[in-house]
């Protein structure tokens, strides 16, 4: 027994010293900060391929943060990650709840990343999930706190993330469904790009499941109203306007007439007004197989935010 004890001691302090090596190997971040900055990372398709993508003003689908509607920010700050302006990089809480609840499932399903580990993740990592990439995510996202604002960090995020086959970015997502640039989005739209994010190729794929999107929208735009982000007339408004998916529905019938044809996209903000001051109401993703990582909390409600964002 106590050779057991030994080496399980042995790997822990090995596995321990290799953290510490990877996370002093881990890229600078603080050069994220200029505005001028481009790089090329590797995003993969709806097939399992790898494709170049264009990180930066150099990608022409790059939305910068003055361009992207406060009600975009919103929605995905509301529905993602309620506490955006009170952690920094990480949410204590939210892993201590996904530790907890990967332990009685026996899995790693539950990732409780906010919206700065995301954007770590999307970066600087590979999608493999692990304790030991989790360990570097967080580390990442703590740094970019450090050295990035807020808006920053959110304009990153909104410009990575995947919104459909080989659609990454709100720039390229926005033109994909609707045909107009990120800064002609309306709430209505807004909400329902932040819908999908849960889970775009499968549980929150329009494709496939357009009612559940719509009805996650709706949620958001509740969020939105409830925060102060939408006024009573503004959220009538969104709720009763007609979602124009006509190109959606195009694509949906070429794709059933025809296998998709993926490509790399070209290699060629305003921010929200005042940090809130008070708990944000927050949403988590339906419950389903498909779901990729589940949120925690699901019926956490608190105060309304006392700042009203600005808005476009």
């Amino acid at each position: 027994m106590k050779k057991i004890i030994s080496y399980l001691f042995l790997a822990v302090i090995a596995y321990l010293a290799y953290i510490g090596i990877s996370l002093s190997m881990m890229p600078p971040v603080s050069e994220l900060a200029d505005k001028k900055y481009s790089t090329t990372i590797q995003v993969k398709d709806w097939q399992g391929e790898y494709h170049p993508f264009v990180v930066g003003p150099k990608n022409p689908n790059w939305t910068p943060s003055g361009r992207i509607p406060a009600e975009m920010k919103w929605a995905v700050i509301l529905a993602e990650d309620s506490n955006f302006y009170k952690h920094e990089g990480f949410d204590v809480k939210a892993i201590k709840n996904a530790i907890k609840y990967d332990l009685e499932k026996k899995s790693l399903k539950r990732g409780a990343s906010t919206i700065t580990q995301q954007t770590a993740k999307n970066l600087f990592l590979s999608r493999e999930k692990s304790v030991t990439r989790k360990l570097k995510e967080i580390y990442l996202a703590y740094r970019m706190e450090q050295e990035l604002t807020k808006g920053r960090i959110i304009e990153f995020y909104l410009n990575v993330v995947e919104l459909g086959p080989m659609v990454y970015g709100i720039g390229h997502g926005s033109r994909y469904y609707f045909g107009k640039p990120a800064s002609a989005l309306t709430p209505r739209e807004c909400a329902f790009l932040a819908a999908m994010l849960p889970g775009p190729r499968s549980a929150y794929n329009p494709y496939k499941n357009l009612g559940k999107v719509l009805r996650r929208s709706d949620m958001i735009l509740k969020l939105m109203k409830q925060n102060g982000v939408l006024g009573d007339g503004e959220y009538q408004a969104a709720l009763a306007s007609e979602l124009n998916i006509a190109g959606l529905q195009r694509k949906v019938d070429q794709s059933v007439n025809q296998p998709p044809v993926f490509s790399s996209p070209s290699s060629a903000g305003k921010e929200p007004a005042g940090q809130p001051t008070g708990e944000l109401r927050e949403i988590a993703p339906e419950t389903g197989k498909e779901s990729s990582e589940e949120k925690t909390d699901d019926s956490k409600q608190a105060a309304p935010v006392e700042a009203v964002p600005e808005k476009k």
